[in-house]
């Protein structure tokens, strides 16, 4: 067996394998053995049929081939071992000639990741706001929430809730058709213009009219076209705010006494939830910054690897996979296409944080998995706990809950060093010493 190690590029080795022709007709000999057994050839028993006659009634390709699916694997384990090649995944196999006996094997290897000097980064995280005006915006809200709808003896208004039939169609296809529609009188919903026609209705009143559907509408196939509705009004509804007093505080939390606490609660889970979106985002700013840092090769494959982790984790089953991809007219090849980006930066990032992981020393002890658990099967129902607990006691879930929790660790490591100033630098280098 002859290999060339042709070059190594993207974490990539390019085999090309030759056999030799003893190698070959070893496996051939190989073949002949397993087929013959179950072949049924005329004028022998199984088994019995001779090489030269089975060839001549089967046919040397039947056996090549047979003896390729062995012979291959076997050559391909064989040449790594040669080569010292260790790979991270199954190879790209291509036969490109029979005789004598050729293939090439693009071998993935392990990913490269050379890290930047993310100790010098320091950044600031974006102070948290939040105002009266951010609570007001929440109490109108939950007077919307909580308000009530009364009919009324006039035209049709913007915020005004109607029961209405209506007809439409396309090209005379059927579009939107329904009988007792309750639809709340919106601004360009559902799309631009409608709302505008059904303003100023009375109630009984019929009207006919057209609208061009927008270019972007989400039914590609009716998008651009123009349908022809017919409306009916059958009934007008207004609605009727709940006042803002202590009574209102109380409907919408009976844990307060008055508006005035109501507001106070709703200050601090604006100011809680705005701090968790800060923390987040900062978080996000110095994964990338140390990302972009750093020097990352690693092959092809485990982009693909990941494309497809994202599709198992959105899709229960083939068979919701192909109802998706039927809705927005699109193949399975062009929705890998468009996570790749997605995929690539995911398998980055992972790479990057794995390196860290290293450099920083970083580990996760078993109290630590224990403390996990114990939060996680605390935060279950009663009558879920005995499953959480032997879920989580799993190798899989143990696992699991390691690497996130080692992820965790390193992320906020990263973001300690990004916050820190020089001098506290200073000071865990003198203490390293």
């Amino acid at each position: 067996m002859k290999v060339t190690n042709e070059k190594t590029e993207n974490s990539q080795t390019y085999l090309t394998i030759e056999m030799e022709p003893a190698e070959v007709e070893e496996g051939l000999e190989k073949s002949y053995h397993r087929l013959v057994q179950r072949a049924k050839v005329p004028g022998f028993r199984k088994g019995k049929a001779p090489r030269a006659i089975f060839e001549r009634y089967f046919g040397r390709k039947s056996l090549l081939e047979e003896a390729i699916e062995k012979l291959v694997p076997e050559a391909y384990e064989k040449a790594i071992k040669e080569q010292a090649i260790e790979p991270i995944a199954r190879p790209q196999i291509e036969v490109t000639q029979t005789e004598p006996l050729v293939f090439k094997a693009i071998v993935p290897l392990k990913p490269k990741v050379k890290l930047g000097d993310y100790h010098s980064l320091r950044l600031t995280p974006e102070s948290v706001s939040v105002n009266d005006g951010d609570v007001n915006t929440v109490i109108e809200a939950l007077r919307h929430r909580h308000a009530t709808w009364e009919p009324v003896d006039r035209p049709v208004q913007l915020a005004d809730s109607v029961v209405m039939d209506i007809w439409s169609n396309i090209d005379s296809q059927p579009f939107i058709n329904q009988k007792g529609l309750q639809y709340q009188v919106l601004k360009d919903v559902p799309f631009p213009g409608f709302s505008d026609q059904i303003v100023g209705m009375k109630k009984d009143e019929e009207k006919e009219f057209k609208l061009k559907l927008p270019a972007d509408y989400p039914r590609s196939e009716v998008a651009g076209k123009e349908p022809q509705f017919k409306v009916r009004v059958d009934e007008i509804k207004q609605e009727i705010l709940p006042e803002l007093n202590d009574d209102f505080a109380k409907q919408v939390n009976p844990e307060v006494k008055d508006l005035a606490e109501l507001r106070e609660k709703i200050l601090a889970d604006l100011k809680a939830r705005a701090e968790e979106r800060a923390r987040i985002e900062f978080e996000e700013k110095v994964i990338d910054a140390v990302v972009a840092q750093a020097q990352v090769e690693f092959p092809p494959v485990l982009i693909e690897k990941e494309v497809q982790h994202l599709i198992d984790q959105r899709f229960r089953g083939e068979q919701e996979l192909e109802t998706y991809l039927k809705s927005i007219n699109k193949t399975e090849e062009q929705l890998h296409e468009e996570l790749h980006p997605v995929a690539t930066q995911r398998v980055t990032r992972s790479l990057v944080l794995g390196q860290v992981v290293e450099d920083e020393k970083i580990e996760v002890s078993q109290a630590e998995i224990d403390t996990e658990t114990k939060r996680l099967v605390d935060g279950t129902t009663e009558n879920n706990k005995d499953k959480m607990e032997k879920f989580l006691a799993t190798p899989e879930a143990h696992e699991s809950m390691k690497q996130s929790l080692l992820t965790r660790k390193t992320i906020e490591r990263l973001v300690d060093i990004a916050k820190s100033s020089g001098e506290t630098r200073i000071r865990e280098k003198e203490g390293e010493k």
